[in-house]
């Protein structure tokens, strides 16, 4: 079966299309090495897929037939990912909620309660 087909038919990407396009820039590696979409998966091969700034790490056991249910997954791969990965990315997000660019508009209410706070202290 094609990589990007594999990729689809157990969940990782919503469409062909997408997995396809993920395969064409990099960010799909089969044992270690760059691939094409078109390439064939095989039994206990090694899948990196950069996906959400996360690498997530599969085993092929089995080739599904088809595009297979959320419960049936487990049964034509083996996830291997470290848990850092998420804890990087939960990281990532909480200090991206924190930052504000600059000239992003008015500040919010939250923001000039902040700055006033800071400027009573100064004084």
């Amino acid at each position: 079966m094609r990589i990007d087909k594999y990729l689809w038919s157990v969940r990782y990407f919503k469409t062909r299309n997408i997995a396809t396009t993920a395969c064409k820039k990099g960010h799909v590696r089969v044992n270690d090495q760059v691939i094409k979409p078109s390439r064939e998966v095989y039994p206990f091969d090694k899948i990196i897929v950069r996906k959400n700034q996360i690498d997530y790490r599969l085993k092929v056991l089995d080739i599904p037939e088809s595009r297979v249910g959320a419960k049936l997954v487990d049964m034509y791969r083996k996830d291997t990912t470290p848990k850092e990965a998420f804890k990087h990315n939960e990281l990532l997000k909480f200090s991206k909620d924190y930052y504000r660019k600059k000239g992003a508009g008015r500040p919010t209410k939250k923001d000039r309660r902040n700055i006033e706070d800071y400027l009573d202290e100064s004084e």
